[in-house]
């Protein structure tokens, strides 16, 4: 079985095609925290560059969550770099902002800031200003961009025996929720289809990413639930993840992963938001019904975006402090409804 995804390869820029094929040395980077997309996306673009002749180093500022160990080639991210280390081209991905990829880019920001760029990345609050940017807010993620940049190079989906495919699926997957939000649109269900005529693992992908969970993260999840709070009648929906919850639980913070869409489900709730503990900073997630409030409208407030219904931000305050002035906006916004 083939998919023809012709009618879809428009969207491609040739300036993305002539980067990828041109390059010798790419520097490839995730956004920090990361999840499926954007390592499925690095990972991606790197056969990409290997595929075309280059040779592709995948970077992120914190290590991979072991929750995406099943990727092929995933041992290959570093978390930092070698300062002579030479490159011609930086690829970032799945990055609403530079700011995104976080520390690594503090700490070599010359050399970030040198490279020419190419920004692959669908959140809609990206205003795309550098002139290699490829912003695509109608992708469902950015694995389904590159989806697209592969087919147009002429890289079949089952290159590196089943890896691209594999990769492309579990960002894609992760940022649908296995096609259950509304961003999954015809074009992503053709993608999502040629991925798996290639030999995709979906169901297994799926099953990784949304049905498997180590105890302790279970026990994460009972804390956090444990302590839900509401305002407006239930119209906003909250909870807070704190240091010492990953401490007694025995917890990482990658298993707060999915703590968000769980209060997403929330029958009542316009505005469903997690707080999670940083120090003395604040990471919030936000989530929010379809027609109802823009979730990057609550989180453009706190410097954040992302899309109008899953968005995010960081906050330097400490969470108590920062929790009342989120509220607030919250209630604002959900107010201004005037459902």
């Amino acid at each position: 079985m083939s998919v023809d995804l012709t009618p879809f390869l428009d969207a491609v820029p040739v300036h993305a095609l002539e980067a990828i094929r041109a390059a010798r040395q790419a520097l490839v980077a995730t956004h920090e925290n990361p999840d499926a997309d954007t390592i499925g996306a690095a990972l991606a673009v790197g056969l990409l560059v290997e595929r075309h002749g280059g040779r592709a180093t995948l970077v992120c500022s914190d290590p991979i969550p072991a929750l995406y160990g099943f990727l092929p080639g995933v041992d290959q991210f570093r978390t930092d770099l070698d300062p002579a280390g030479s490159w011609d081209l930086l690829v970032v991905c799945d990055c609403g902002t530079l700011d995104r990829i976080g520390p690594l880019r503090q700490r070599h920001q010359g050399l970030f800031d040198r490279l020419p760029r190419l920004v692959i990345d669908h959140h809609a609050s990206n205003e795309g200003s550098g002139a290699g940017d490829w912003i695509d807010p109608s992708a469902a993620a950015t694995c389904e961009m590159v989806a697209l940049l592969a087919a147009r190079l002429g890289v079949p989906f089952d290159a590196a025996g089943g890896a691209l495919a594999t990769a492309l699926m579990a960002g894609i997957v992760m940022d649908t929720a296995t096609f259950a939000h509304p961003n999954a649109t015809p074009r992503t269900l053709a993608v999502s289809a040629a991925l798996v005529a290639a030999g995709a693992p979906l169901s297994d992908i799926s099953r990784r990413l949304y049905r498997t969970k180590p105890d302790a993260q279970l026990r994460l999840f009972g804390r956090v639930l444990d302590r839900l709070e509401t305002a407006l009648e239930g119209r906003i929906i909250w909870s807070t993840i704190l240091e010492a919850d990953l401490e007694a639980t025995g917890a990482d913070p990658a298993h707060s992963e999915g703590l968000i869409d769980l209060l997403a489900q929330s029958e009542r709730a316009e505005v469903a938001i997690i707080f999670k503990e940083l120090g003395s900073a604040t990471r919030i997630s936000v989530r929010t019904k379809a027609g109802g409030v823009d979730a990057t409208a609550l989180t453009g407030r706190f410097g954040g975006g992302g899309h109008p219904r899953a968005a995010g931000a960081t906050i330097n305050l400490p969470v108590a402090a920062a929790r009342p002035v989120v509220l607030a906006e919250a209630e604002r916004l959900v107010t201004a409804l005037g459902r």
